[in-house]
């Protein structure tokens, strides 16, 4: 698995006397991308009821009820904060999802490859990239290191080009 310490999650919510307190504080749970190889992703938070949100919402909601639809990357209508790992050499499948993505890198070294063949590096952490539902890939270039970028996932209606929707495809 990944070289990478885990994730940490600390959530900040009320107690019962409505007194503002953190409510859990601990690592995020990771699981395999589903793809050959060891990478993974882990959920840090999600929402399942548009926006606004409803901020009542409990903690399992948050991060362990399960994601149904859309390769399991986000709700049909509400956001999912999740982190991606990917190790050295590894090539994701082209894919495009019905939802707007803002990439925050954190860790490492990743080349996008969009669908025209354009590649751009990302390599300092703070670096952005926001996905509007185009046909990517992402490849680890690193013969020894792991990268780490986080993505918050918002539910979006499907990119319509010529009349045409672009359906989400992995």
């Amino acid at each position: 698995m990944a070289e990478l310490p885990p994730l940490r999650r600390i959530v900040a919510g009320h107690n019962e006397q409505g007194i503002g307190c953190v409510t859990s504080d601990g690592a995020v749970a990771s699981e395999s991308l589903g793809l050959e190889g060891n990478s993974v992703k882990g959920r840090i938070w999600t929402t399942f009821d548009g926006l606004p949100t409803n901020d009542n919402n409990i903690d399992s909601e948050g991060f362990s009820k399960p994601i149904e639809k859309n390769f399991g990357l986000h709700p049909d209508v509400g956001t999912n904060l999740q982190y991606t790992e990917i190790e050295p050499g590894f090539v994701s499948p082209m894919h495009r999802t019905s939802s707007l993505d803002y990439n925050i890198w954190v860790e490492g070294e990743a080349i996008l490859i969009m669908e025209d063949g354009s590649e751009t590096v990302i390599n300092r952490p703070g670096d952005v990239v926001i996905m509007r539902g185009a046909l990517h890939a992402w490849k680890n270039p690193s013969t020894t290191k792991w990268c780490r970028w986080v993505t918050v996932l918002a539910s979006a209606k499907p990119v319509v080009l010529q009349g045409k929707e672009l359906e989400p495809r992995m």
